[in-house]
């Protein structure tokens, strides 16, 4: 508590709020857009509020797996959210990629609160174009590598079709791993293998186990930067109701939270957490949900760099 009688700026978690300076390695990055054409469930924009909001009931310290002030340890600052008009996509997606390539380029990580699946492709545009090699881990219910048409290029299930097709990842290289569920369109999972993407299905996952999959994840990319993308409707409905496209089948929190602690050792240079939709969150729990996966990612950013054993 200070003497001042004003109130500072929400942040996640509380954090510092500003770009990012000297010593710091993580930094909030929140992407208040949607395309605004989904058929039923609008209010992705809503999201980086929501989860800033739900993030006060996140502690800073965790006695089994990291008794430390983890952001502390990181610098880990909130730059607020990134100025544009949610559903003006031709000048919102250069904005996203400017604010996230600004943190880059300070040696920070940006770590985005989506948003849509959409803001995936600016994010993935701007850590591609630093990091020769970028590889990407898209944890979700869908592929998002859709096909699209003239008329309707950008979508949130088109995104890692154009960052394959656009190289702004290595897709030869790149998981889409939780996949389920029922689809519009026939031929998803041979769409998203064309593309040189490797599917790992929920059914897949489960039967395998987190651990060995991830494993195999890592040893696969040996070290080369990672873009992590976590849709939150890889979780089941019961557990994240809030989020654009629900899908029955999904990881419980505990599988969730499971799954992440698995990604220790990879190098992971840029991520975000997307699709929470507050207007369908009932008792904001997907928002809770996705601030506690954030701070997880945290965690495993501090292992990254040594400063958590």
């Amino acid at each position: 508590m200070t003497d001042s009688p004003f109130q500072p700026p929400e942040t996640f978690m509380r954090l510092p709020a500003g770009p990012p300076g000297p010593g710091c390695r993580a930094a909030i990055l929140g992407v208040p857009f949607d395309c605004g054409t989904h058929p039923f469930r609008v209010g992705a924009r809503q999201g980086p509020a929501h989860v800033r909001q739900q993030s006060g009931l996140i502690r800073r310290y965790h006695p089994s797996l990291a008794d430390v002030d983890v952001p502390a340890l990181l610098g880990a600052v909130d730059c607020g959210d990134v100025a544009l008009t949610p559903g003006r996509l031709d000048a919102a997606f250069p904005r996203i990629e400017a604010a996230a390539g600004t943190i880059l380029d300070a040696g920070a990580v940006p770590i985005g609160i989506g948003g849509d699946g959409s803001v995936s492709l600016p994010l993935m545009r701007a850590a591609g174009r630093r990091h020769q090699g970028l590889v990407a881990l898209h944890i979700d219910a869908h592929t998002d590598a859709y096909p699209y048409t003239p008329e309707d290029r950008y979508t949130a299930a088109t995104q890692f079709t154009h960052a394959a097709e656009e190289g702004a990842i290595d897709a030869t290289a790149s998981w889409h791993v939780g996949i389920r569920g029922f689809t519009y369109t026939a031929g998803v999972l041979p769409r998203a293998h064309g593309l040189g993407f490797r599917v790992v299905t929920a059914e897949d996952l489960l039967r395998r186990g987190f651990a060995q999959a991830m494993a195999e994840f890592r040893d696969s990319v040996a070290g080369r930067p990672v873009y992590l993308c976590w849709d939150m409707d890889v979780f089941d409905p019961s557990v994240a109701p809030g989020v654009c496209t629900p899908t029955w089948g999904g990881l419980s929190a505990r599988e969730g939270i499971e799954l992440i602690r698995t990604l220790t050792g990879l190098n992971i240079v840029a991520m975000d957490f997307n699709t929470v939709s507050p207007p369908q969150d009932v008792n904001d729990m997907a928002a809770h949900l996705c601030a506690h996966m954030m701070m997880e990612a945290m965690v495993l950013l501090a292992r990254q760099y040594g400063l958590v054993e």
